[in-house]
């Protein structure tokens, strides 16, 4: 019977917390920030920088929409579908999320402010799937309702999974992370690391840190190397795979990186259950040509692209 009632309602999709997949392209969803004075597209400058509480953070260059957000503290992130493919759907909601502000990062070309979520609503699948969903395969005791919509609505629009690199004498690691963004137009990263990381506190007092783009076809490998959040990393001859060194600093990067960038951190800010890294890229080499990124987007994303008829490509 339960069986029956999953097909129905899921599409026999292997039901999971998130899905990997690929993009040749920008994503297709759409970010908005709104307050009451302005209504602002933030798909490519935000990003996720914690999750308890949930912390976004929004890269604002122009000095009207500057202080427009700065007469505000409350705010509202709206995250919404695009038409699929031919058919013209007309772009629905998916999640929106209410904040208060937190914190702010001024630079001379920009802002970038610190929002916390301080409510969810999701639209991904009908109510009352939702709630099978969520009680069936989703609960547990450090899982509440609000904070699986919370997570939820922070992974509906694609998260880039990128490699990190730290090196202290023979002491090195290197682990992938979701929870970071690149300003082009400033020169500047932005991370946000689990307290938890046995590497943050070295990254903090050393001032260095390594970031690559990296190409999905690698997913075994680097989701292996995401053990090292906690735990000691093998010898780098012990790595299934090859390394070099960054040019500056001398950390470790796989062979099959596509470029990376040596980072200056310049601040560190706690955020909640994550530390916001904030830093200048002080070298950047390209090693090879990109065959396409690896991301993250939420089960309940991926399934609303199955019911309308379109999806992205499976890492």
């Amino acid at each position: 019977m339960k069986g029956i009632l999953r097909k129905i309602f899921f599409e026999e999709a292997a039901i999971s917390e998130y899905v990997t997949i690929t993009l040749n392209e920008k994503a297709r969803e759409r970010v908005y920030l709104e307050t009451k004075n302005c209504m602002l597209d933030i798909s490519q400058t935000h990003w996720v920088l914690s999750l308890v509480p949930v912390v976004f953070g929004i890269w604002v260059e122009k000095k009207a929409d500057i202080i427009a957000l700065e007469q505000e503290l409350t705010y509202t992130i709206y995250f919404k579908d695009s038409e699929a493919g031919n058919k013209k759907t007309e772009p629905c909601i998916l999640a929106a999320v209410a904040l208060d502000f937190l914190d702010k990062i001024e630079e001379k070309n920009g802002t970038f402010f610190l929002l916390k979520q301080v409510k969810s609503s999701i639209y991904h699948v009908h109510f009352v799937k939702l709630w099978m969903l969520f009680f069936r395969y989703y609960k547990k005791p450090e899982l509440s309702f609000n904070k699986f919509k919370s997570i939820v609505a922070a992974f509906s629009y694609p998260r880039k999974v990128r490699l990190v690199s730290f090196g202290q004498g023979k002491d090195y690691n290197i682990f992938p992370m979701d929870f970071a963004g690149e300003i082009v137009s400033c020169n500047r990263f932005v991370f946000g690391l689990r307290h938890t990381n046995r590497t943050l506190q070295k990254i903090i007092e050393t001032k260095k840190i390594v970031v690559s783009e990296i190409p999905f076809k690698y997913k075994e490998a680097i989701y292996q190397l995401g053990r090292h959040h906690l735990s000691n990393p093998p010898s780098p001859d012990s790595l299934p795979f090859e390394v070099f060194k960054s040019e500056i600093f001398g950390f470790y990067i796989p062979a099959w990186a596509n470029s990376y960038n040596e980072i200056k951190i310049t601040k560190a800010m706690n955020v909640g259950s994550h530390m916001l890294l904030w830093g200048e890229s002080v070298n950047e080499k390209e090693v090879q040509a990109s065959s396409g990124h690896l991301f993250h987007i939420h089960f309940l994303l991926y399934l609303h692209q199955k019911r309308k008829g379109f999806g992205y490509l499976p890492a």
